[in-house]
């Protein structure tokens, strides 16, 4: 079973309390009306799937309510770090340590 710490309520709480709800630090088009289907099908639908470090979104369902983003190892399941949106990870993806 894992442990997240919720950056919002401050404790750390059972896995069952929460919901991963995808990847994390996705720029929305600045002109969405100027999009293609196809553009936009890929900003809705496509998504990453590495292996190893990566930055979630995921939400406090049965405590707060409240999103945040998780860095997480999939290949461990390891959860690296939580952090309210709108911050920047300490770890990165694409080379697996700290900034």
């Amino acid at each position: 079973m894992l442990y997240i710490h919720c950056p919002h309520c401050g404790e750390l709480r059972s896995e069952e309390e929460f919901h991963a709800a995808g990847e994390a630090h996705i720029p929305r088009p600045l002109d969405p009306e100027a999009c293609s289907d196809a553009e936009w099908g890929d900003y809705m639908f496509f998504r990453d799937n590495p292996r190893g470090l990566r930055h979630e979104l995921w939400v406090h369902a049965s405590g707060c309510r409240q999103y945040f983003n998780a860095t997480r190892n999939t290949e461990t399941y390891e959860i690296l770090e939580t952090y309210p949106i709108g911050e920047q990870p300490r770890f990165t993806a694409e080379r697996g340590e700290r900034t």
